[in-house]
């Protein structure tokens, strides 16, 4: 999902739910993900960097076959490694019911990486990073169908009065555990939808609500967006909005057919985030309802920015209702990511802003004062995991089941319940498929194809001001030349320190 898809974040799209959660609690401006599915669960859910989890890349299980990604490489062998310790394993040994409901795609070879098996109480969902909506069970890929715990599902049944629809299962289950758990103990549940990654399929009276709603095209629509930033206090006017990517065409270079399919592929992909939101409302409504809400502090981000992966104007089926609701990768292309990406350039894949920075706030009527205005402090995933520990008044050990373990590298937010700022005392650092950042305070430096474990690679890098210059627009790399060679060396040192390197070079698919 991009930066500005949900309304609290300039976004059309009607996300009731989550806005009123963002603006009853804190919201933050600048969050970093780290700009893939995979590698941000392993950091959400371990506090490491992915590298260190064994996720350097992604999911790819572990073949005696490939050099590339056996023993030589262990911090790309594709699964969650036992040099780390999850939130559930570390909660469920303080007294906590931990339950998932949704995604997992932290490794599935075998069941001894799977949900259960890494401290979660009950599971249903994916083991893979995307299936089939309305009928996953039909899917013959492997690790695509659904499970519940360690079992697959071999029918699907609908818990709603509509067709079986993975968002609303999800959900149904989360609130399931939730009333099934044991009362008496507190609970952590990640419930982690696979929506909006492709396919793109949503419910037909949900798509309704915005087909028309796009024939404005990406151009007006991005201008709108950028212009609700800027009242929302997001974005001042000094932030300029990028402009529309190359490869995407002018709205009005389409003829009137093809501006209708592209405004049928955003309705469906904007239903899916409608929906989500929905079901985010079914369990608020069942927090409140069991008197859990004021004492139950909720979490919201992305995994990555919004993906442009696939043919510019989208790919595969939209038109037709039974063969896209049969799809496994139809989406709609850099042309709408583009605009889900407001006001930033580049998606999903990179670590420019547009790929990795991610809405994110915490509500907790009990510990969260509501904040009128946006906090700004800089923040990624690495400091989720310190804080919760903190909120739940768990210490993070040297060692767990005789594992000697990395230490934290993230600090946590609570500064952030009361508007305090964060004190960092290091810069922050990401890597992901050749992609890097590293951000101290003002300076973002950022490179695609940064891929030498010999040393800084100057020529790769680019330099931002993100004071002045949030949607990198303005590279500084040849006027700010010994800043960017410094912390190009810095970032290296990271790299090395955090297990970027080695990695396999020319990895096979």
């Amino acid at each position: 999902m991009g930066f500005s898809d949900i309304g609290s974040y300039g976004g059309e799209i009607e996300t009731p739910n989550l806005d009123a959660l963002a603006n009853g609690g804190v919201r933050y401006s600048n969050f970093y993900n780290a700009s893939r599915c995979c590698p941000t669960r392993a950091s959400l859910m371990t506090g490491l960097h992915p590298h260190l989890t064994g996720i350097g890349h992604m999911t790819n299980p572990p073949d005696s076959r490939r050099h590339d990604y056996g023993d030589d490489f262990p911090n790309y062998r594709g699964f969650l490694n036992r040099k780390c310790v999850t939130l559930a394993e570390l909660l469920g040994s303080a007294g906590y019911s931990s339950y998932l409901a949704g995604k997992w795609h932290l490794g599935g070879a075998h069941k001894s990486l799977w949900p259960l098996q890494r401290g979660f109480d009950r599971f249903y969902g994916c083991i893979a990073g995307s299936t089939r909506f309305f009928s996953p069970d039909t899917d013959q890929r492997e690790g695509r169908g659904i499970y519940s715990g360690n079992q697959p599902v071999k029918k699907v049944t609908s818990t709603t009065d509509r067709a079986y629809y993975t968002t609303d299962a999800f959900a149904d289950h989360a609130i399931r555990f939730i009333k099934e758990g044991d009362q008496k103990k507190p609970f952590f549940l990640y419930l982690s939808y696979t929506a909006p990654h492709w396919p793109h399929q949503a419910h037909e009276e949900d798509i309704d609500k915005y087909r028309g709603k796009y024939l404005k095209g990406w151009d007006e629509l991005r201008k709108e967006r950028h212009q609700r930033q800027i009242r929302l206090g997001l974005f001042d006017k000094k932030q300029t909005l990028s402009p529309r990517d190359e490869k995407v065409p002018a709205w009005s270079t389409l003829d009137l057919e093809k501006q209708k399919e592209m405004d049928l592929r955003m309705a469906v992909y904007a239903a899916m985030i409608d929906c989500i939101d929905q079901n985010v409302g079914k369990l608020l409504h069942v927090l409140k309802e069991r008197e859990k809400f004021e004492n139950t502090m909720i979490l919201f981000l992305t995994d990555n920015g919004a993906c442009a992966e696939g043919a510019v104007l989208g790919r595969g089926e939209i038109v037709d209702i039974d063969k896209r609701n049969l799809e496994t990768n139809n989406n709609y292309g850099a042309a709408w990511a583009n605009l889900s990406s407001t006001p930033f350039r580049l998606y999903k894949h990179f670590t420019h802003e547009g790929g990795s920075a991610t809405p994110f706030f915490m509500h907790w009527p009990k510990g969260i004062k509501p904040q009128k205005n946006w906090y700004r402090s800089q923040a990624q995933l690495i400091d989720v995991f310190p804080t919760l520990l903190e909120v739940c008044g768990v210490k993070y050990p040297e060692s767990f089941e005789d594992r000697e373990l990395p230490s934290l590298r993230g600090i946590s937010l609570s500064p952030s319940f009361v508007g305090k700022p964060l004190e960092r005392s290091k810069p922050m650092f990401s890597e992901h498929e050749n992609n890097a950042f590293m951000i101290d305070g003002k300076w973002k430096l950022v490179g695609m194809g940064v891929s030498s474990p010999r040393g800084p690679e100057i020529e790769k890098w680019e330099l931002y001001n993100l004071e002045e210059d949030r949607t990198e627009l303005n590279d500084l790399a040849l006027t700010k030349r010994d800043r960017l060679k410094t912390m190009a060396k810095a970032w290296h040192g990271w790299a090395l320190q955090d297990k970027v390197y080695p990695k396999p070079l020319n990895k096979k698919k």
